[in-house]
């Protein structure tokens, strides 16, 4: 099978997509600086599949670095794009960094796309470019509202680079993957979200419930949500992991017939912040420590998905229901905290 080359492959999400992706074949090599991830996830990736990845620790943002890496591998048939900063908070208080960040890592990687005649491309997309939402759930049709964040641009941005450059580069087909909010890990517990200043709800709330954290902040009741606190639409990780290996795999088909293609990633459920607390203590047996506090800069008030487009053009469908996701995460907390 081609080669894949996965930008921050140490990182959460690019970590299990390497799984998904050797699993079905595909041979990887991956692009990451460690800034925000860590070396030995590649560990974990070679236990479960018996492969030893090659990482290049390489910042995107340095065009030379970045074209030396397609030098040494000139057989790179696609490219799945996860390195980006990606916290929301982060993102309101240092916007700049975001947008040099996420925006000439995307930049560079295309050109080296461009320059050495890679067909196939994918981008790490959010729901975060939907904004708040005039009507739910969410088609890739409907009309972007203003980012709540700096990171939330930075993808809307990315996503008007990747179209623009489609229309000037035919030969290269793009898929954009717009994935609403990815938790638990791998069934082995062998990788996970190894960010040890998570900004995401599920790992702060495995947290609190080992000890690691003393409580937790539920981040505004006062939305006109069912309960009050936001809504979200989770996603199990390896599902949005196999949903890069169907979208490469669908432009190697070309059974996609957009030079630019978008597709949202979720369940299509939204659940409620304290709907998810109240499922991680039936599944763990664990009573949380929390706090209600103040609405956070950034945040939408409620998102979740239609995703039957993925389903019907790419195959998808997401295996985990909401208990699996939180036992998958809660199983991973206490391995890596024992």
């Amino acid at each position: 099978m081609p080669k894949i080359l996965v930008t921050g492959g140490c990182g959460y999400i690019g970590s299990h997509t390497l799984v998904d992706l050797i699993n079905h074949g595909f041979e990887v090599i991956s692009i990451d600086n460690l800034s925000r991830a860590f070396r030995q996830t590649l560990q974990g990736v070679n236990q479960i599949t018996g492969k030893t990845i090659l990482n290049y620790e390489v910042d995107l943002c340095d065009t030379t670095a970045t074209l030396g890496v397609f030098e040494d591998h000139p057989d790179i048939q696609g490219i799945i794009h996860f390195a980006a900063f990606k916290s929301v908070p982060e993102s309101v208080q240092i916007p700049l960094e975001y947008y040099r960040n996420n925006l000439n890592a995307l930049i560079n990687i295309l050109q080296a796309a461009a320059q050495f005649q890679v067909p196939h491309f994918v981008f790490s997309s959010s729901c975060s470019v939907y904004g708040n939402a005039d009507r739910l759930p969410v088609y890739e049709s409907t009309p972007l509202k203003k980012a709540e964040s700096p990171y939330g641009r930075t993808k809307q941005m990315g996503e008007a680079i990747c179209s623009d450059f489609s229309e000037a580069n035919p030969q290269l087909k793009i898929v954009l993957l717009r994935y609403f909010n990815p938790v638990g890990a791998h069934n082995s517990g062998l990788i996970g979200d190894h960010n040890k200043q998570t900004e995401n709800l599920v790992p702060i709330i495995t947290e609190t419930a080992i000890g690691i954290r003393k409580s937790m902040t539920i981040y505004g009741t006062d939305y006109a949500t069912r309960d009050g606190s936001c809504v979200r639409d989770y996603i199990h990780v390896m599902d949005v992991a196999h949903a890069h290996t169907l979208a490469i795999l669908a432009s190697m088909e070309n059974k996609i017939d957009s030079k630019c293609a978008v597709y949202n990633l979720g369940t299509g459920k939204g659940i409620t912040v304290l709907e998810l607390i109240n499922t991680f203590e039936k599944v763990s047996g664990k009573q949380l420590n929390y706090k209600i506090g103040n609405r956070r800069p950034g945040d939408v008030a409620e998102i979740y998905a239609n995703c039957e487009k993925a389903a019907t053009e790419l195959g998808w469908h997401p295996q985990y229901d909401l208990e699996e996701m939180i036992s998958t995460a809660w199983n991973w907390q206490q391995k890596i905290s024992s």
